[in-house]
């Protein structure tokens, strides 16, 4: 069974919208993006690099999608995630896109959470889930995921997009290794557990 794992950038209050650019997203009038890199570190980008290690496949959305198919075919091979992210496999999730340009992308057909059920069923290693919200949110309420890589960084912005919005599933999670970085960055992985116990002090 391959597990589904949510790797995400998040700030301080959870907005995990447009980290990478300031046109990456701007919906709902977003002003923010391009907020990770200056509250980033050397050891980001070491734990990030290391996400990928047992996945070969990610899966994504069609915003996401289209982000990520517009820079790495054409990204410097000086970048270290260059080659990593053009030779994994692309499996995205939309209802609009009828054709795929990125090299090794499969667009899934009919019902998203049955074909990730499949996707899950079949042989393979693990599969990552970068961005793409709206799909992450889908996941969470079938409980399709298994794991959560976060980063949560130094930042509050307010505003924005964020993984666990309102009318997420409330659930327990088991932290699998937590760690901060010297600039202040937390990373850490989880694994649903249960729902939330309740108790009184």
């Amino acid at each position: 069974m391959r597990k589904i794992i949510v790797c995400t950038f998040l700030t301080l209050d959870g907005v995990m919208q447009a980290p990478g650019g300031p046109d990456e997203d701007t919906q709902s009038g977003f002003e923010h993006g391009g907020w990770q890199k200056p509250v980033s570190d050397d050891e980001v980008g070491t734990a990030v690099a290391g996400w990928y290690e047992g996945s070969d496949a990610m899966l994504l959305g069609r915003k996401t999608y289209e982000i990520f198919a517009s820079y790495w075919p054409t990204a410097g091979p000086d970048n270290p995630f260059t080659d990593r992210m053009n030779g994994m496999h692309k499996y995205v999730a939309s209802r609009t896109l009828t054709s795929l340009q990125w090299q090794n992308s499969t667009l899934l057909e009919g019902d998203t959470v049955d074909a990730v059920r499949k996707l899950k069923a079949s042989d393979g290693g693990d599969i990552n889930v970068v961005g793409s919200g709206d799909l992450a949110q889908t996941l969470m309420r079938h409980d399709l995921v298994d794991e959560y890589r976060l980063t949560v960084h130094p930042v509050i912005l307010g505003t924005g997009k964020r993984l666990f919005a309102d009318g997420a599933i409330p659930t327990a999670l088991r932290p699998v290794s937590v760690s901060t970085t010297k600039g202040g960055t937390v990373i850490g992985v989880y694994r649903p557990n249960g729902r939330p116990g309740h108790d009184s002090y």
